[in-house]
């Protein structure tokens, strides 16, 4: 576990379960029993340490469970540790974790994607049989991508982001990963559902249904396809349609002539709300205190010392997006530009039941190679952002490897509550194809 650093703790208070989550398995819900669960470290698990991979939350202990937590234990399942991210979840490779980056399984030398990178790779490992992630512009699809397993970012305001540290509100989403979609579907059917704590959810209770393919509209988004796309990915992504259009589906090419704003957009709206929800971190209510004479230099020094580069980025740009005289001129505009992908992606799902399209740009890159160029960064998520700023559910499944072996992963999106849609026609894929089983050499992560 600890070459790959996928794992930021795992020598961890054993949980019991509670008295209710007792009476829960003892009526039959089972769901997850045995099942093997590792957590983001962004995600509250009570008398476990929340660090949100940084400096400033360092020993911080939870005092309670998220909600999804507490849905898991009652499904059973066995919470094993939390893995790395990059810092309160900014970024696309875990390179900002403050503890180390986490390493890809395939290729040490590279990154496993971000923000949910110690998740991806942790899966990827065989280490644990699924993780949490969370998706705020493809940070459960991307890693999921870059590591060769299969990540869901749920419909927005199905699960519940209580017990979440907070990035952007408006985006986050709690997610799983696992090897195969069946699994991800147990633990998305076990943590659905509305929550009194979160006043974002709304009714929902995931029912499978199956999918027929023959018949199916699948669109092909030009705004997506149409971007420079790493050749191996494309041709694997198009294998993927064809898969199905082989088995009756039809297809079509589609637009959504406002993604192409969909980065910008979300590089406006995030920080702002960024910095709104980090503004807690002022080391008097958490863990880290920096000793100073005054109480405003206490606010100054904890916060430069706590916090990473990336953090402090976004957190000065959030705070001018949102100042006098810039607010109408720059985030308004970007809420304007959400609102026109939103209405686009309900326009296009009335003429085809599922969009298609490579989830990353590129195969995974080496540590180092974009750090320190955040433009370059920015653009890994070109491709997930949009279902983000559509609140819509998306999947990403392995659909094969380069020349390389390193894994490749397309993504399927569906209109906003189609979760199932998705989830099945990935287990309808995985079924009849072996690249969801594949796993990389016990030499690169032991």
């Amino acid at each position: 576990m600890s070459e790959l650093n996928a794992f930021l703790h795992t020598d961890l208070k054993p949980i019991s379960p509670s008295p209710l989550d007792s009476l829960e398995l003892a009526r039959g819900n089972r769901s997850l029993e045995g099942m093997k669960v590792a957590i983001k470290d962004n995600i509250a698990v009570a008398d476990w340490p929340l660090t949100a991979g940084s400096k400033i939350l360092d020993g911080y202990i939870s005092p309670y469970d998220a909600t999804v937590i507490t849905k898991l234990k009652r499904a059973g399942a066995t919470l094993i540790g939390k893995t790395n991210l990059d810092e309160f979840a900014m970024g696309s490779s875990t390179e900002t974790s403050a503890f180390g980056p986490a390493l890809n399984p395939w290729d040490n030398t590279r990154v496993p994607g971000g923000s949910s990178g110690g998740s991806a790779a942790a899966v990827a490992a065989g280490l644990c049989d699924v993780a949490l992630g969370s998706d705020t512009a493809g940070s459960i699809r991307q890693p999921a991508a870059f590591c060769g397993v299969t990540g869901l970012k749920p419909t927005y305001g199905s699960v519940s982001r209580y017990g979440l540290v907070a990035l952007a509100s408006s985006f986050d989403v709690i997610g799983a990963m696992a090897y195969k979609a069946e699994d991800v579907e147990r633990v998305f059917a076990a943590m659905s559902g509305q929550d009194e704590f979160d006043q974002t959810t709304f009714s929902y209770k995931y029912k499978p249904e199956g999918v027929k393919v023959d018949g199916l509209k699948i669109g092909l988004p030009r705004e997506l396809w149409e971007l420079e796309i790493d050749p191996e990915i494309k041709k694997a992504t198009q294998e993927l349609v064809k898969f199905f259009v082989d088995r009756g589906a039809k297809i079509s090419d589609v637009s959504l002539p406002s993604l192409p704003l969909a980065l910008p957009a979300y590089y406006v709206i995030l920080p702002a709300e960024a910095s709104a929800n980090l503004a807690r971190f002022d080391g008097i209510r958490y863990k880290h205190s920096e000793p100073t004479e005054t109480l405003l230099e206490r606010y100054t020094k904890t916060r430069s010392v706590g916090f990473g580069a990336e953090v402090k980025r976004r957190i000065l740009l959030g705070t001018f997006a949102l100042s006098v005289g810039h607010y109408d001129a720059y985030y308004q505009q970007a809420v304007n530009v959400q609102r026109k992908i939103e209405q686009e992606h309900q326009e296009v799902f009335e003429k085809v039941d599922v969009l298609i399209s490579p989830t990353t740009p590129s195969l995974p890159f080496k540590i180092g190679e974009k750090i320190d160029d955040p433009i370059e960064m920015y653009k890994s998520d070109l491709l997930t952002v949009g279902a983000n700023l559509a609140g819509v559910p998306a999947i990403s499944l392995p659909v094969g490897f380069s020349k390389s072996g390193l894994p490749i992963g397309a993504q399927i999106i569906a209109k906003r509550g189609s979760d199932n849609v998705v989830l099945d026609l990935a287990k309808i894929f995985q079924a009849e194809t072996e690249h969801h089983n594949r796993r990389p050499e016990p030499s690169n992560h032991q």
